[in-house]
């Protein structure tokens, strides 16, 4: 139980409960805020994992060109993808407890004499989406097609996908 800002919460909900002479009934256990702060850490979660996966990946593979880049989305909180070959994975927090996977290919600047306008990022297949579910005593679960989702499987099981998609 490494994380005490539940605990942070109940202290401010106390005090406020002394200020006020009113009690909170749902002091400490904030949903929304909760579903938020869990989401976020579930993708700077799975973000370190694909860096430390993608790097041990380039280095057994010993290139420096085609390797796997793992880039934040700008303007955003966690957001990252992976990029290689113009084959692009992305993940992003569509909204607190959900986090949609998609693979997309840039083809611009691929194709010798192709001009950026006749090539054109393109989604490749539909996305994918984590789903957090709440769990018994307010556990929150990870899910994909309700069964439960363990991150290190879903990393594996992306980086290969990417790594076969992204193959020239």
């Amino acid at each position: 139980m490494n994380d005490l800002s539940w605990i942070k919460d109940l202290v401010r909900a106390e005090k406020e409960m002394e200020e006020s002479g009113m009690v909170d009934i749902g002091a400490g256990f904030d949903t929304d805020r909760t579903l938020q702060s869990e989401s976020f850490k579930y993708l700077e979660n799975l973000k370190s994992q694909f860096v430390e996966s993608a790097s041990a990946f380039n280095q057994m593979r010993g290139l420096s060109v085609g390797g796997v880049k793992i880039y934040g989305i700008s303007n955003t909180h966690t957001d990252f993808m992976l990029f290689r070959n113009g084959f692009k994975l992305i993940f992003s927090l569509k909204r607190p407890g959900e986090i949609s996977i998609r693979f997309s290919f840039q083809g611009a600047g691929l194709i010798p004499g192709a001009n950026a306008s006749e090539t054109s990022s393109e989604d490749i297949g539909s996305e994918d989406l984590i789903q957090a579910r709440w769990g018994a005593f307010g556990e929150l679960a990870w899910v994909y097609r309700d069964k439960q989702v363990k991150s290190d499987y879903l990393v594996r099981y992306y980086l290969s996908r990417f790594i076969k998609e992204s193959t020239k």
